[in-house]
């Protein structure tokens, strides 16, 4: 008996049977397709991480406005009481930058050991690891404007109101903020599945870069006056938080010029005196380069996440 219909069978079988293509690397617009799909895994991250810090806490949630709101009780202490640097309502200024930093640096930290932390989920479940970081940021988020119902409160409660014009431009800084945001963790987090000391690397590096941003000091007195004289301003600005803080400051704050209440400084300059304009053209530039910022983050966690089985 021949074996040509045999065989002829067998290649017609072979022909009809479907073929999947795997790739070792997936387009960026499919990672982000992917993220996009997994959406409610992602939700279902950041409500556990949520439930998770406050588990068998009697006030939950509150703990996120209780916290900050002591927090900025000991600030108006410290500057208005004891140590006096002239500033009226400092403690708008201080915490109006403080909220900003606070959910920058929770998710950092949070975001950089995520995968390591959670390696028996990686290695079990197939999903785009990256939710995984995302999830520190979003409850990041969640705790974000937890502290700033308390700020707002507190501008209440002193009478101070805020520039509502620019209120405007806010959700443009925010969203640059989630995405500068996003694009480290995400990079971190694959970085220490390779370097387990990068986590304790950021922690250190961190503290440097708070000092970096006009959070505890105003850049227009401190800062801004010795590099006009060099005529490089625009190096501190390389600092992506610095133009985020100062916008949360305009309109919180507002004041651009205070009179001091301690000599021998009668007039103090407190922040940029850019138009709203200004303001907002380098607002959206920002954004710009978070959003693209993202989008590389996602490329190299692309090409990073191969080998992370048998790393962790």
């Amino acid at each position: 008996m021949s074996d040509a219909p045999l065989a002829g069978q067998r290649s017609r079988s072979l022909e009809d049977t479907p073929v999947r293509v795997v790739s070792a690397r997936v387009s960026l617009t499919t990672r982000l397709g992917n993220v996009w799909s997994r959406r409610e895994l992602l939700l279902g991250l950041i409500i556990s991480d949520i439930r998770i810090k406050y588990k068998n806490s009697t006030l939950g949630l509150f703990w996120s406005m209780v916290a900050p709101a002591f927090t900025l009780g000991v600030y108006f202490l410290v500057f208005n009481v004891f140590l006096k640097n002239g500033y009226p309502n400092f403690v708008i200024y201080l915490f109006s930058g403080l909220i900003v930093w606070n959910m920058f640096q929770s998710s950092i930290i949070t975001a950089t050991g995520v995968i390591v932390d959670r390696a028996a989920l990686v290695k079990k479940v197939s999903f785009p690891r990256e939710i995984l970081a995302l999830s520190n940021v979003g409850a990041a988020v969640v705790y974000f404007f937890a502290q700033l119902l308390v700020l707002v409160i507190v501008v209440g409660a002193l009478g101070h109101a805020p520039a509502w014009k620019f209120m405007l431009i806010l959700p443009i800084s925010f969203i640059s903020l989630c995405l500068l945001t996003s694009a480290l963790g995400i990079v971190l987090s694959a970085i220490n599945v390779y370097l387990r000391d990068m986590r304790h690397l950021i922690e250190v590096f961190l503290q440097l870069w708070f000092y970096m941003t006009p959070i505890v000091y105003s850049y227009e007195h401190a800062i801004a006056p010795h590099l006009q004289i060099r005529g490089i301003t625009w190096v501190y600005f390389l600092n992506p938080l610095t133009l985020i803080v100062v916008t949360f400051q305009r309109v919180f704050y507002v004041n651009t010029i205070v009179h001091s209440t301690v000599a021998p400084h009668p007039i103090i300059d407190v922040l940029p005196t850019w138009s709203f304009d200004r303001f907002l053209i380098l607002n959206a530039l920002l954004l710009g380069v978070a959003l693209v910022a993202f989008f590389i983050a996602e490329a190299i966690f692309g090409r990073l996440e191969g080998e992370f089985e048998s790393e962790l």
